[in-house]
């Protein structure tokens, strides 16, 4: 079967394209092959085989030599196949020209499909491969279009895609603006390999960084962790290979010009740097800056880790929302909780009166134990024996005493529990209150009672200095205001009346005259017959 041209096709499509010329070779046989199933059934047994010097396309079909034929496109009687081959036996495979005219421009048409749809899959082939080992790696491209909240990036040799949920919504951008990006992920679709990036992954700030700071970059200094809330602040763990290279000030370059940079491609996302630490304590308190902790309390086996910063820093230390705190958890993957010292020292107040009910402890083991983060009697009963003998520095027996009264504490309370609940059951099939709400109802009266005890001392002190009660001052107070909202009620409508000219200016001005500003009083008549007398008498001389 002769394809026209087809050897010159293939010869300079895989100069152009950089393809094998064997594999558009094989990839034509296969075509080849589908096509004449198409039109002689499926079930047959088909190859092809294509010569390189003429072009020529040989089809076959194979068929099973027996006496009797049951499956006749499988099979062939002895009689018929010794026909083309004496020498064949039955069970032997026999091989039969199909002929070229049964095919007609089947051929030619296949053949171009393949190569046209092997030049494509050879494309999406090589643009995987040029972008499959940078996933991890900053890249460059230029903003190209924007469809469905997702921006379409050129990177030259393809188009990259930045969803909605990797772009910053702090930020924004027009076509034919310069990106920079991170490369998150490279996946084949039916379109062809799809580069999707991300302008929030951490990576970004890491790979920012590894370019502006020699010593990343040459591995002097180490970003341990990276963590980012995108458009508003980030945080970066740093260490240092060298003593003698400080991986901060690294970090941070001359007058602040590394950092700097990094913070404009970010579009001005603020950034700390942190100095890492083996010690989670010390790293946690660097981490928490620019508070200044004074104590913290860990728990190794929970991860937990509570600081206690003083009360003007409180809200320093958690941040904004909580970022600052939020941040710091994550960059050192401790659960952190932050309380200033007055909360501490009221939370404390609470610990001794509860642990004052397990008799066996003293007061140095509770303030011990206040130290230490046990302040609820569940803390001390869920404790093991050994960690807290070694604590309170006594022996296991008494530590074992320790837990049991704190488990029999603990078994009380949830009797009590128990019946309060079922003691709701029956109050509420009855229709009355529950306990919880007799008890608030109670504290709510003991409030008021409180609160009328105040009153009236207050009201009593005041009749002793002669000065008048509450009631009376609320109701000077409240006079006041009506006298000052009708005095200005009185006077917008009077300046209403003069803009629309109903009442004459000079009464106006005499309306809204107060008490403090009498009006002039005229001068009587002789009076000023008087005064002008002198000059009438200068006129006449």
């Amino acid at each position: 079967m002769q394809v026209e041209g087809i050897s010159r096709v293939i010869e300079m499509v895989s100069k152009e394209k950089g393809i094998a010329p064997e594999s558009l070779q094989e990839t034509i046989e296969q075509a080849m092959v589908a096509a004449a199933r198409k039109i002689l059934g499926q079930t047959r047994d088909i190859e092809a085989e294509f010569n390189v010097e003429d072009g020529n396309i040989d089809l076959f079909e194979f068929k099973t030599v027996v006496d009797v034929v049951e499956d006749p496109e499988r099979e062939i009687e002895l009689e018929d196949a010794r026909r083309s081959d004496p020498s064949l036996m039955v069970g032997d495979e026999a091989g039969f020209l199909i002929d070229k005219s049964l095919l007609g421009r089947i051929a030619a048409q296949t053949a171009k499909q393949v190569i046209i749809q092997r030049v494509r899959d050879s494309e999406r082939e090589k643009v995987y491969d040029a972008f499959k080992d940078r996933v991890g790696e900053l890249i460059t491209g230029i903003v190209r279009r924007f469809e469905k909240g997702a921006i379409i990036v050129d990177l030259g040799k393809t188009e990259a895609v930045i969803p909605g949920r990797e772009q910053v919504h702090t930020e924004s951008y027009r076509q034919g603006d310069r990106i920079q990006a991170y490369v998150l992920e490279v996946a084949r679709n039916a379109r062809g390999p799809q580069v999707v990036l991300s302008r929030t992954h951490p990576g970004l700030l890491v790979k920012l960084f590894e370019m502006e700071v020699p010593e990343i970059y040459e591995g002097i200094v180490t970003i341990e962790a990276a963590v980012r809330e995108p458009g508003q602040r980030a945080k970066i763990a740093v260490s240092s290979r060298d003593g003698d290279v400080d991986p901060v000030g690294a970090c941070v370059g001359m007058k602040g010009s590394r950092v700097q940079a990094v913070v404009a491609e970010l579009r001005g996302e603020k950034i700390d740097i942190i100095p890492w630490s083996i010690d989670p304590a010390r790293f946690v308190c660097s981490a928490i800056s620019p508070a200044i902790v004074t104590k913290v309390i860990l728990d190794e086996d929970s991860r937990r880790m509570e600081l206690i910063v003083p009360d003007d820093m409180l809200s320093l230390g958690i941040g904004r929302r909580g970022q600052n705190v939020r941040l710091a958890a994550q960059l050192t993957g401790w659960k952190i909780d932050i309380h200033s010292e007055a909360k501490i020292n009221e939370m404390n107040e609470v610990a001794r009166v509860e642990l004052a009910l397990i008799s066996e402890l003293s007061d140095d083991h509770r303030e011990l134990l206040i130290r230490y983060g046990f302040r609820t009697i569940e803390a001390i009963g869920d404790a093991d024996i050994t960690d807290l003998a070694d604590t309170l520095q006594i022996e296991e027996d008494l530590a074992e005493a320790v837990i049991e009264k704190a488990d029999e504490i603990l078994t009380d309370r949830l009797k009590i529990q128990l019946e309060r609940k079922e003691e709701n059951v029956r109050r509420r099939a009855a229709g009355l209150p529950t306990l919880e709400e007799e008890e608030a109802v109670a504290r709510a009266a003991a409030a008021a009672a409180a609160a009328k005890e105040a009153h009236d001392a207050e009201n009593a002190r005041r009749a002793e200095a002669g000065e008048p009660s509450l009631e009376e001052e609320e109701a000077a107070r409240k006079k006041s205001e009506e006298e000052a909202l009708a005095a200005y009620e009185a006077a917008m409508a009077a300046e209403e009346a003069l803009a629309n000219g109903e009442v004459p200016a000079d009464e106006v001005a005499d309306a809204t005259l107060t008490d403090d500003e009498p009006a002039a009083e005229e001068a009587p008549a002789d009076e000023a017959t008087a005064e002008e007398t002198p000059a009438a008498e200068s006129e006449e001389g």
